[in-house]
């Protein structure tokens, strides 16, 4: 680029940059209704934001504490977020119509979607239905696939010889096993066990959340112009397609020759997708596009989930007798099925109290409000039009008004209050399933944006536990001792150095 240009275009980022943080400043001066938390005229705003980005979930608490049950804001670096907690607000939310508050646009702008992933993935998506229905109905045919590949991808991650103890890095370990289950539905053997393709469903979602975090450290005017040449949609998408490519378009072909349901169709998550595609949508990229997404929603949450849960089971060794026997006596009943799973009360109550510990944050169900009136909340809060909405998540799960003991693990919490509950007929169903979602319950979301692959994540997670205590004994590195978790700004995950011991059981 010639300097005269190169000088141009630096002015004019400048002053682009410059009516940006003007526009925003007036537009910060409107919220002073709203209470703020860490931040204090213009300089306070920005240091709360950099304080915001290392002590997210200390700020929220402070947020809930002062302001219990009420709406209160947190800087950004280039923005103010609201978040609420409560019940009555927090349902609110939950329920209110994507047309007047947005997951879509909410999850668009944290990941930058538009920009890391493809605007295709937010024009029509179809994914996303196919995940809460056709996968959702064919999760019992497809179980015992995701068991066998469960259970062979325990054998090769973990590899031991004989009785000896062996210490294997927890979350990659996990991520391992959950990837190639997962895409044991997705793509079918033999792409789930391809080295090659897991490390980049596995490395894809890294990529994308990084990328967005760096692309919204900058002006809002910039990110569209300087986002494209940091963005790993392009390489994403041509290494999936080297994997995925010749696939679909056998299947596209197959489709052409003999119609819908052809001969030896696999009943699988791209043969669904196909089903559902229309037009330009039947193509290669945008197949390999959605096939990156679902991965990036699955293969990491899950991962984070199961961590957890064996961190939990192995600084709280005293549950493992009492899961094992369950689990051994409903296989023995039942048989490895998915209606098996759902015997098994207590490995759910495990793992839904583990997930209420220990969720991915403090703040979840982000939204953005489309209605140009802005958003009033039923005690007369006003959030404006284009402002981000977070609910707590945290402070509910810990709530003595939600649980009792809420600072304490009770692994059984949930199937001593179905026992109670099958104690005393006529009392209402049971609705506390690891599933089942609600204001004092957020990690799958609620109501009208509910996670809808939470039934496969459910699946999942129960019959890797189930594997795990029928077929292993573990240990932590240090005995009772629970890893604190990684935390950045309003992510937390589960310690990605800490180690997990197994052995074959004796």
């Amino acid at each position: 680029m010639e300097e005269p240009t190169y000088i141009l275009a630096c002015v004019s980022a400048a002053l682009v940059s410059a009516v940006w943080l003007l526009k925003t400043w007036r537009h910060n001066r409107q919220l002073n209704p709203i209470p703020a938390v860490g931040a204090s005229g213009i300089w306070g705003y920005y240091t709360g934001g950099l304080r915001y980005m290392l002590h997210a979930p200390e700020m929220v608490q402070e947020g809930c504490t002062l302001y219990p049950g009420k709406a209160f804001r947190v800087p950004r670096l280039f923005r103010w977020d609201f978040i609420v907690s409560g019940k009555t607000l927090i349902d609110e939310v939950a329920s209110a119509p994507e047309s007047i508050l947005s997951a879509l646009e909410g999850n668009k702008d944290s990941l930058k979607v538009d920009i890391t992933i493809g605007p295709e993935i937010l024009n029509h998506a179809y994914h996303i239905d196919v995940l809460r229905t056709t996968l959702t109905r064919n999760l019992a045919k497809c179980f015992p696939d995701i068991r066998d590949e469960i259970s062979c991808a325990f054998d090769d991650v973990l590899a031991l010889d004989g009785a000896e103890w062996k210490s294997v890095p927890a979350l990659s370990t996990i991520m391992s096993v959950v990837a190639r289950s997962t895409n044991r539905l997705f793509v079918g053997l033999p792409i789930c066990r391809n080295d090659d393709y897991l490390k980049l469903m596995v490395r894809y979602t890294i990529d994308v959340v990084i990328m967005a975090q760096v692309i919204n450290l900058m002006p809002a005017p910039l990110q569209p112009i300087l986002g494209p040449f940091i963005s790993p949609r392009s390489r994403g998408i041509r290494k999936g397609t080297t994997h995925l490519g010749p696939l679909i378009e056998h299947r596209i072909a197959q489709e052409k020759a003999f119609g819908r349901d052809w001969p030896g169709k696999p009943n699988d998550f791209i043969s669904w997708l196909l089903d559902s595609a229309q037009g330009s949508e039947r193509t290669v990229p945008d197949i390999v596009v959605r096939i990156l997404t679902t991965n990036m929603a699955a293969i990491h949450t899950t991962s984070s989930v199961f961590t957890h849960v064996l961190f939990d089971l192995t600084s709280h060794p005293e549950y493992m007798p009492a899961l094992r026997e369950e689990a051994e006596r409903v296989v023995q009943e039942l048989g490895w099925t998915k209606t098996a799973l759902g015997r098994m009360y207590r490995l759910d109550s495990f793992l839904r109290e583990s997930q209420r510990m220990h969720d991915n944050g403090p703040v979840t169900m982000t939204r953005k409000v489309m209605d140009p009136a802005g958003f009033t909340f039923s005690d007369g809060t006003v959030v404006p039009a284009g402002s981000f909405i977070n609910a707590t998540s945290r402070v509910e799960h810990f709530s003595p008004a939600n649980y009792e003991d809420p600072d304490d693990f009770d692994g059984f919490r949930f199937s001593k209050l179905r026992e109670e509950r099958e104690q005393n007929e006529g009392q209402a169903v049971f609705n506390k399933h690891m599933v089942t979602t609600s204001v004092e319950h957020l990690s799958f979301g609620h109501r009208t944006h509910v996670c809808p692959g939470r039934f496969l994540a459910a699946m999942q997670l129960k019959a890797m536990l189930a594997h795990i205590v029928i077929n292993y004994d573990v240990r932590s590195a240090t005995d009772g001792v629970r890893p604190p978790d990684d935390v950045f700004g309003i992510v937390a995950v589960p310690n990605r150095k800490a180690k997990i011991g197994f052995r074959k059981r004796l």
